[in-house]
């Protein structure tokens, strides 16, 4: 059975303080589903998370990494530097990267690499613009994404990749994407590993849905058959909202 996860990425949000608290916050809800949890704070407060949350449950997580190993690059964390404060997992090519830093998959490609390289786990962002829906290419270039980035991989190095689905057109556009055609994008998605993979190694992988996951649509969107979770943004900054969700498998 694939792994349900509900991944709470904090974006750029909350001082060491406003950390602290919302991890305390976390710490009093209660879990009733059987997801794995992770939350991804900023850089800076990536090591107090982990010291106050290593002997909870909840996973902390980066949001981004470079794929060298060092050097001149002002500004980038390593691969090694996340190990070094207990970090197991980091998000890469989530739409913010792409749109507004360059990433291309050609760099993605080369950070899961790194990543895996040093035994990270990885959480793989992908997703069409309103433009692409709208033009109905956006199968095209989800699966563009996702060959790209990382069909270059064996069958063996899936086991330590997280696919989550991301309809940039979705978010903060007006539109807005119903529990269907999430379902329907991971049906596809899991169908492309299929056609390289193998349908034993496309089962298997968990992929995540981050379009604006709230307390009134998770269930709802959880319960799509390939659907295993949410990469959640906004919510995931209220104690609450996140448990809510976490819930609601």
């Amino acid at each position: 059975m694939r792994q349900q996860i509900v991944a709470g990425n904090w974006k750029m949000n909350n001082d060491l303080a406003q950390t602290e608290t919302l991890i305390t916050s976390l710490k009093n809800q209660t879990k009733t589903s059987n997801a794995e949890v992770m939350i991804a704070p900023t850089f800076t407060n990536l090591w107090q998370a982990y010291q106050t949350l290593k002997d909870d449950t909840i996973e902390v997580i980066a949001q981004n990494m470079h794929f060298a190993e060092n050097g001149a690059y002002t500004g980038e964390i390593s691969a090694s530097m996340l190990k070094s404060v207990g970090v197991k997992t980091v998000i890469l090519g989530h739409s913010e990267r792409r749109e507004y830093f360059g990433e291309t998959d050609t760099i993605l490609a080369k950070k899961v690499d790194t990543a895996l390289a040093h035994h990270l786990r990885v959480i793989f962002c992908f997703g069409e613009v309103l433009a692409d829906r709208k033009s109905g290419n956006h199968e095209n270039i989800v699966e563009g994404q996702i060959k790209n980035a990382l069909f270059h991989l064996e069958a063996s190095a899936f086991k330590n990749i997280v696919l989550a689905y991301e309809p940039v057109w979705a978010i903060g556009t007006g539109e807005t994407a119903t529990p269907e055609q999430a379902q329907d994008m991971h049906a596809f998605i899991r169908k492309t590993l299929a056609n390289k993979y193998g349908n034993d190694l496309a089962n298997s992988v968990s992929i995540l849905y981050g379009g604006s996951v709230k307390p009134n649509n998770a269930q709802e969107i959880f319960s799509k058959p390939d659907v295993d979770g949410g990469l959640i943004g906004g919510a995931a900054l209220n104690a609450n909202d996140f448990f809510a969700i976490v819930n609601a498998f």
